[in-house]
């Protein structure tokens, strides 16, 4: 067991360093992920008043399963519905933030003469918000609740989903040590064209795992499937060619689509915690003073871009989503920083041996003081709203008003657009299925058969097995859609309509036809007419086919309902929320959440009592409690505790509802819980008992001194239980159980 005493003697460090850092920045109310920092640097061979880790690969090792956690962990919270979600504004301004960053980011390095993956890997770090970070900020500066917060938690969202995309691409221009537009088209198209297939297949199948394992499923068997299952998608991952964090990701956000999500998310949070401390406490350890000193002038300069950029694109970005000014730069100033995946892509540079030594200290530093300045930027979007409201030409803001109303309106989009977009969603989708399972096929099935069979034996059976493989996908190809509504209406609406709806069938049949004879023409040597009569004859065998249909259906329902799983629990227990939530009339209107607290002075107390709506301007719409839903409550309703309230409200009034429900919580003294202290007790019944010869129910016991008596004891008998209308006799013994006070006081009667 000797080599492994440096390991844990590095890590016993690192754990100390970290434990102590951690302790004092939650004491300065500022990010752990800085603490974590600070204590990797104290750890590292660059302080010599300090411990130092003696070996640093075991340690980078460890940080490297820590950044595969991060992501498992980013993915459980995300889902691919979210993106959906999220909205236009959100899309908008993250595209914005991302590609103008990038690209001031590489214009920055060159500037200063860096190489060019230095420069394009500068423009990846500084094009990423901090999820950690800004969620802090909100929580300690009480903004969670407020409406622009909501569209900044959509933004990291699409940002986080546009990080991962953004590692492959450095990926692959690392490896190939050059930016190549034909190479990166052909890298992207692998990512999406591998993203779509882990999803659909995932999603299909873990969750059936997931079903029918459940009754054999406990806390700890769920835990290490969950590992289980993330580490071989990492595996798979690498073994593609992609990043492991890649992998861990996604099978992270396949999970996260499952019932157990949330029991997962628990069970891994400490698992995380441990490995991204570590993780973060390596990124400390790479910060070198002197190279700090020397590169000072950078540090400033990208210090200044991050919070100027972030700040003036955030605000453009959602501007061009038509939000008011106000919001905009709320928006905007509360994006002005770097953290986890700046971390994550610098590493990630060093791992490919693609980025110069100084760039990762420079990095960190950059973090640490943007970091620091968050809850100022934040603070200081009010006012810089009210200074613009007051110097910016009228001509600007009348348009920017004007602009900022347009979206409200309605539009009414096209069948044509919804039918089209339907289509190709399904095309790609299943397309992509069906080279899978082509490709899996040929590399293992066809060989298999021409080991054990005659070729042309082996060849047939290939084909036919092949075939019947794709065959419900390609139906779904071709089928799909034909009875909407979409096609329906367009039929009968026009019969300029049904040459298009004709022309765009023929050519699903015909990418069904092209898939077959691929597979003929590939294992069988015959005329090309011969393999187009073949395969044309087994497309129209599969539209016929009922069962075929059937089995189609059933995959793509078993598809569907796993994927809605979580959604319809959530609607089972009562936490989605309502519809309209996001399609309020005003722009400052929005629904905001809030738990009620035990100790609340709300507790027991009716709605008409409390008066919510004339007091701060709020109203409850829903109220949460454990499996229920109470929608639209009414005045005679009673609050509970942990009861979760669905408050409508502006701004203002959710931050004054907010602040008084804070107020509202009174704190038990330590004192009172000790006068509550249950007890028991002996009380002898003699001769000078004012008990004796009453039964209990006369002597008052429960009634007067709120006792219970759990038994009674006679000279000649065992202990036994009491009926109300036993009389007490000379002799007795009574187990009485109650309150310090109230047990005293009865003796003492």
């Amino acid at each position: 067991m000797s080599h492994l005493a440096p390991l844990i003697a590095d890590l016993a460090l690192i754990l100390i360093c970290a434990g102590i850092m951690t302790l004092l920045f939650k004491k300065l109310k500022q990010p752990l992920v800085l603490g974590y920092i600070v204590a990797g640097f104290l750890a590292s061979p660059h302080m010599p008043y300090t411990p130092s880790v003696g070996d640093t690969a075991n340690i980078q090792t460890w940080a490297d399963i820590g950044v595969i956690f991060l992501l498992f962990a980013l993915g459980l919270e995300f889902s691919f519905k979210k993106i959906v979600k999220v909205g236009a504004t959100a899309i908008i301004a993250a595209l914005t933030i991302i590609f103008s960053m990038i690209i001031v980011g590489i214009s920055v390095g060159m500037c200063f003469g860096w190489k060019q993956m230095d420069c394009i890997f500068l423009g990846g770090m500084i094009a990423m918000s901090s999820t950690t970070i800004i969620y802090k900020a909100f929580d300690d500066l009480g903004l969670s609740k407020q409406k622009f917060a909501g569209l900044v938690l959509s933004v990291l969202i699409l940002e986080d989903i546009l990080a991962i995309v953004l590692m492959v691409m450095l990926s692959t221009m690392a490896v190939s040590n050059h930016f190549e537009g034909t190479e990166m088209l052909v890298s992207i198209g692998k990512l999406f064209f591998f993203l779509i297939l882990w999803f659909v297949v995932g999603l299909y199948l873990v969750p059936v795992f997931l079903k029918r394992m459940r009754k054999l499923m406990s806390e700890e068997t769920m835990l290490i499937v969950s590992l289980g299952l993330c580490f071989g998608m990492v595996v798979m991952a690498a073994h593609f060619g992609f990043s492991p964090a890649f992998g861990a990701f996604i099978m992270g956000s396949i999970l996260a689509e499952t019932i157990e999500a949330e029991s997962i998310e628990r069970l891994v949070k400490p698992v995380k915690d441990l490995f991204g401390a570590i993780f973060f406490v390596s990124v400390g350890m790479m910060v070198d003073p002197t190279m700090i000193a020397e590169y000072a002038i950078p540090i400033i300069v990208i210090t200044l871009v991050v919070i100027l950029g972030q700040s003036f694109f955030g605000t453009l970005g959602v501007l061009f989503a038509g939000q008011p000014l106000k919001i905009a730069m709320q928006c905007g100033f509360s994006l002005t920083q770097i953290g986890e995946f700046a971390f994550i892509i610098a590493s990630l540079g060093v791992t490919l041996h693609v980025t110069s030594h100084f760039l990762y200290p420079i990095v960190v530093a950059v973090s640490v003081i943007t970091t620091f300045l968050t809850p100022y930027m934040i603070r200081l979007a009010g006012p810089a709203s009210e200074y613009a409201d007051k110097h910016l030409p009228q001509k600007w803001m009348a348009f920017i008003s004007r602009y900022a109303l347009a979206p409200q309106s309605l539009n009414h989009e096209s069948i044509w657009r919804k039918l089209i977009i339907a289509l190709l969603r399904i095309i790609i989708v299943y397309s992509i299925v069906c080279i899978a399972i082509i490709a899996l096929s040929f590399r293992f099935l066809v060989p298999l058969l021409m080991n054990n069979l005659p070729e042309l034996w082996a060849s047939i059976l290939a084909a036919v097995l092949i075939i019947l493989f794709v065959s419900p996908f390609l139906r779904a190809i071709m089928i799909k859609k034909n009875h909407s509504n979409e096609f329906i209406t367009l039929w009968r609406e026009s019969k300029n309509n049904r040459a298009p709806l004709v022309a765009i069938q023929i050519a699903r049949v015909m990418l069904a036809v092209s898939f077959v004879m691929f597979i003929i023409a590939s294992l069988v040597k015959v005329s090309v007419g011969l393999v187009f009569g073949i395969a044309l004859l087994l497309v129209i065998l599969m539209v016929m086919s009922r069962m075929l249909k059937k089995h189609s259906i059933m995959i793509e329902r078993t598809f569907f309902q796993n994927l809605r799983s979580r959604e319809m629990q959530a609607e089972y227990l009562g936490k989605k929320k309502p519809a309209y939530a996001g399609r309020l009339l005003s722009k400052d209107m929005h629904i905001a959440d809030y738990e009620l607290s035990n100790e609340s002075d709300w507790v027991g107390k009716t709605l008409g009592e409390l008066s919510f709506g004339q007091r701060y301007g709020v109203h409850v719409v829903s109220i949460l409690r454990g499996n229920r839903r109470i929608n639209i409550p009414g005045a005679n309703v009673r609050l509970f505790p942990t009861d979760k309230l669905q408050v409508i409200g502006t701004d203002e009034q959710q931050i004054l509802f907010g602040e008084a429900m804070k107020q509202c919580v009174t704190i038990v003294d330590a004192d009172e819980f000790e006068k509550g202290e249950m007890i028991l007790r002996q009380l002898l019944i003699d001769e000078n008992s004012p008990f004796l010869g009453k039964t209990l129910k006369d002597a008052g016991i429960r009634q007067k001194y709120h006792c219970l008596v759990a038994g009674i004891e006679h000279d000649d008998e065992s202990l036994h239980d009491p009926t109300p209308n036993e009389p007490l006799m000379n002799g007795d013994v009574l187990w009485v159980v109650g309150e310090t006070k109230d047990v005293f006081s009865l003796i003492n009667a």
